[in-house]
C-alpha cells in the first residue's frame, strides 16, 4: 500500500486550461493622458496583477500591447482596438481585460455589440474594478440585462422615429425617398420647390395623353422630345435617374397626386407643403381617362391563355422577346406574340410588331416535323450532339436522330395542351421571328433530342 501511494503521489497534477488574456487600455486626451491613477500604464499594470493572481485557473498574459492613448470612447474607430477585434477573430484571444468597462467603451449600443462580437468567438471579458466577468453566471446575466435594456431602447427609438415620420406625413412634410420629375429638393432637405422647366415637361405630359388618349402615344412623343424621368445627384456624388420613361413609370407619374400638391399617407390624402403643379380639371380628366381605358400602369395584360411558346420567342429586329398577349373580340380569343419594343415604346419602333399566335406556333411545330426529312437540319442536329458530347461516350448516329425526329409526330398528337409546352421547352432553346422578311428560325437543345432518342416507340 504505501508503495502504491508513492507512486500515486509522483503522478503529475492536471493541469488547468489555458486561458490567453489580452489588456485593452484607453485614455482620451480630454481626461489627460498623464494622471498618474488612470494611466495607460496603470490601467495595464492593474490588469497585470489580476490575471496574475489567477494564474493557477492557468490564465496568462498575452505580450502584445493593445493601447489606444488619445481615443474617444464614444464610438470603436480606434486603430488599437481594432487590432483586438482582429486578434479575437483570428483565434489568437480568450480573454479580454479591461481596467474599467467604459475604457472598452462609453456608448451602451456599441458595447453590446462588442459582447455578441466576443460571444461569437468564445471570448470572455472581465473588467477588473467592476462585476464584469461573463465566465461567472453573474457576470452573464449582468451582460444579459444590458441587452433586454438596449432592445428596449432600440424598439423605443424606432416607434418614436416611426410617429415623428408618421405626423411629418399628415403635415404634409417630405420626408425623404426618390424625386420625382418637376421638383428638386429645397436647401438643407427642408421639403420640395418647383422646378421650372421639369414642370412645364409634367404639364406636357398630363395635356399630350389628353390629346392622344395612348400611353404609348404619349411615350412615342416625349421619346422624340428628348423627355426624360428625373435626374439627380446624391450626396456621395452619385448620379441617380435620367432614364427613358415607359408604360409603368408614364402611369406612375400621371397618377402621382404630388402634383396636385398633396400627399398620399395610408390610404389618405393630406395636403402637402409643396406647390403644386397640375391643376385639378386635368388631373379629374386625365384620371378619367385612365379608368376608361382599364390601364394598370401599363403591365402586361394577363396571359389566360397559355401560349405553347411563351418565353421562348424573340424579335430578330429588335433582338427581345416577344410576349404572349391576346384580345377578345366577339367572344372570340385572338392570340398574339408582341415586340416588346413597340409594346412599350408605339408600333413604329420596330418592323416586326406582332405575330399571331397560332400561325407561329404551327411553322414551329411544321418545321419540327420536316426536320427529319431535311438533310441540313438534321446534320445540324447531329453536330450540336457531338459538341455536346461527353468523352468517350457514344456517337449519336444519324439513323437513330432522325427516327427521333420521326416520332415527333404521332408523340405530339397524344399530348395535352400543357403536356406540349412542356415538351417544346425541352426540345426547343429559343424561336426568333422576322417580321420584314416573315422567317421563323428554332433553335433546338440537344440534351431535348437526346430524350426525344429516348422516347419508346408510339403505337400507331
Amino acid at each position: 500500500m504505501a508503495a502504491e501511494a508513492k507512486r500515486i503521489r509522483a503522478l503529475p497534477s492536471a493541469s488547468p486550461s489555458q486561458t490567453r488574456c489580452a489588456i485593452y487600455t484607453r485614455k482620451s486626451t480630454e481626461e489627460g493622458l498623464e494622471q498618474d491613477f488612470n494611466t495607460l500604464d496603470a490601467q495595464r499594470q492593474a490588469a497585470e496583477d489580476l490575471i496574475k493572481s489567477r494564474r493557477l485557473e492557468g490564465w496568462s498574459i498575452l505580450p502584445e500591447h493593445y493601447d489606444d492613448g488619445g481615443f474617444t470612447g464614444a464610438n470603436t474607430d480606434r486603430p488599437a482596438l481594432k487590432q483586438l477585434l482582429a486578434d479575437v477573430a483570428a483565434g489568437k484571444i480568450d480573454c479580454i481585460v479591461v481596467y474599467k468597462v467604459d475604457r472598452l467603451s462609453r456608448s451602451i449600443l456599441d458595447f453590446l455589440k462588442l459582447m455578441e462580437l466576443l460571444d461569437k468567438h468564445q471570448v470572455a471579458f472581465v473588467s477588473v474594478t467592476q462585476p464584469f466577468d461573463t465566465r461567472t453566471s453573474a457576470g452573464r446575466l449582468l451582460v444579459n440585462m444590458l441587452l433586454m435594456f438596449a432592445q428596449f431602447e432600440r424598439e423605443m427609438i424606432s416607434e418614436r422615429t416611426r410617429d415623428k415620420m408618421h405626423a411629418a406625413r399628415r403635415r404634409g412634410k417630405w420626408i425623404g425617398g426618390n424625386l420625382v420629375l418637376g421638383y428638386d429638393l429645397a436647401p438643407a432637405g427642408r421639403g420640395l420647390v418647383v422646378n421650372t422647366v421639369e414642370s412645364d415637361q409634367v404639364r406636357g405630359i398630363f395635356r399630350l395623353y389628353l390629346e392622344l388618349g395612348s400611353l404609348t402615344a404619349v411615350l412615342d412623343e416625349i421619346d422624340q422630345r428628348g423627355w426624360r424621368m428625373k435626374s439627380w445627384t446624391t450626396h456621395e456624388g452619385q448620379p441617380r435617374g435620367g432614364a427613358r420613361f415607359h408604360k409603368n413609370t408614364l402611369h406612375n407619374l400621371l397618377t402621382n397626386v404630388v402634383y396636385t400638391g398633396r400627399i398620399r399617407f395610408g390610404g389618405e390624402l393630406y395636403d402637402g407643403e409643396q406647390e403644386r403643379i397640375v391643376d385639378d380639371e386635368t388631373w379629374n380628366l386625365v384620371q378619367q381617362q385612365l379608368n376608361r381605358n382599364g390601364r394598370k400602369g401599363g403591365r402586361n395584360v394577363p396571359n389566360k391563355y397559355g401560349g405553347l411558346l411563351k418565353g421562348l420567342v424573340r424579335c430578330e429586329s429588335c433582338g427581345v422577346r416577344m410576349t404572349h398577349t391576346y384580345t377578345n373580340k366577339e367572344k372570340t380569343i385572338y392570340r398574339y406574340y408582341v415586340c416588346a419594343v413597340a409594346h412599350q415604346h408605339g408600333w413604329n419602333k420596330c418592323p416586326t410588331r406582332s405575330i399571331s399566335a397560332p400561325e407561329l406556333e404551327g411553322a414551329v411545330v411544321d418545321q419540327i416535323r420536316g426536320f427529319a426529312r431535311q438533310p441540313a437540319v438534321l446534320s445540324e442536329v447531329l453536330r450540336c450532339l457531338e459538341q455536346d458530347r461527353k468523352p468517350n461516350a457514344p456517337m449519336a448516329e444519324p439513323e437513330q436522330v432522325q427516327l427521333a425526329l420521326l416520332k415527333f409526330d404521332p408523340l405530339w398528337e397524344q399530348l395535352t395542351v400543357a403536356e406540349r409546352v412542356k415538351f417544346l421547352r425541352e426540345l426547343v432553346s429559343e424561336v426568333r421571328f422576322d417580321g420584314g422578311s416573315q422567317t421563323v428560325t428554332v433553335g433546338f437543345r440537344s440534351e431535348g433530342i437526346k430524350e426525344l432518342c429516348q422516347t419508346p416507340e408510339t403505337s400507331q
